[in-house]
């Protein structure tokens, strides 16, 4: 069963200034790493759909959605904060983000595919119900998460956030809401600084510290991760996927390789294969070093398309 890479041509138009690191470069420098490996050939290539305005309200409030296009320009920028601007193509570009993980959605647990990797931009993890920052606007894996649950009645969803900075977003939406459960690790103290303090229940997001490797993160999958995953028994994987955590991007003080994101990336998948079927989503956060992040995001995707050891 195939593997299918989501994206759109509006993830090239969102920009956010010259010198800003999530900018169109970062797809480019994927795309052009996928044709030179030749996986780009062994993936069905689809075109994201936009995400409709009740897809959206599952997890954001009506008025944060208002705000969002309010802001929208029609020439420049509007800046939310020092961070996050829209330019006038940024609310086409996250509501494709956020629709394609609504496709994804639709053609995994259809059966139409096994897997997906989703080529977005903007990221979604920061974005909470009712706020914007961080880089995102609108929160694109809770998005997929609360659709799947409500469309296909699914009663145990699972994300992993391996992004280096914390999917606090994510965690403010699903916090409490037993349906989804969140495991993750960020480095701390690092943006966006927010700790839910105690965690909900559902909540499994480790802070660890600048420097953390591959040695202290594979224990941290190994002894906290997978044993839970295994008893949650989950109908369906969600990778919130950034690439940030790398050991060459400049964003970050961790020190993970792109072996460790495949190795991630397998030891999830193998965990929950016999309750998910293999059902498998993956949407990308962060990641700024351009190499790193190009290498990573195909290490990535050939474990999800099993072809790891080609």
């Amino acid at each position: 069963m195939e593997t299918i890479f989501i994206t759109h041509p509006s993830f090239y138009q969102h920009e956010m200034g010259a010198e800003h690191p999530e900018s169109p470069l970062r797809l480019e420098a994927i795309q052009q790493h996928l044709e030179r490996t030749g996986l780009a050939n062994k993936l069905q290539m689809m075109t994201a759909l936009k995400a409709k305005e009740e897809d959206l309200s599952r997890v954001h409030s009506l008025h944060h959605i208002a705000k969002i296009r309010q802001y929208a320009p029609e020439t420049g920028y509007y800046s939310i904060d020092g961070d996050t601007l829209l330019n006038p193509h940024t609310l086409e570009a996250a509501y494709y983000a956020a629709g394609a993980g609504v496709l994804a959605v639709d053609e995994v647990m259809s059966g139409r595919a096994q897997r997906a990797f989703c080529a977005v931009r903007p990221p979604g993890h920061h974005a909470c119900f009712d706020q914007a920052m961080g880089f995102c606007f609108f929160n694109n894996v809770a998005v997929a998460a609360a659709y799947a649950i409500e469309k296909y009645a699914l009663d145990q969803v699972v994300i992993i956030d391996f992004d280096v900075h914390h999917g606090n977003g994510t965690e403010d939406i699903f916090a409490h809401q037993d349906q989804v459960q969140m495991f993750g690790f960020y480095q701390y103290p690092f943006y966006p600084h927010a700790r839910h303090l105690p965690a909900a229940t559902n909540m499994y997001n480790e802070a660890v510290p600048a420097g953390a490797g591959s040695a202290l993160i594979r224990e941290l999958v190994l002894t906290q991760w997978l044993p839970r995953l295994r008893q949650l028994k989950p109908k369906l994987v969600l990778f919130s996927a950034g690439f940030d955590a790398h050991a060459e991007d400049e964003m970050a003080q961790m020190c993970l390789t792109e072996e460790d994101f495949a190795w991630i990336t397998a030891q999830v998948i193998q965990a929950t294969m016999l309750s998910t079927h293999g059902r498998v989503i993956s949407i990308l956060e962060g990641g700024y070093a351009l190499g790193a992040l190009a290498r990573s995001v195909t290490a990535h995707i050939k474990v999800l398309a099993g072809l790891a050891e080609e």
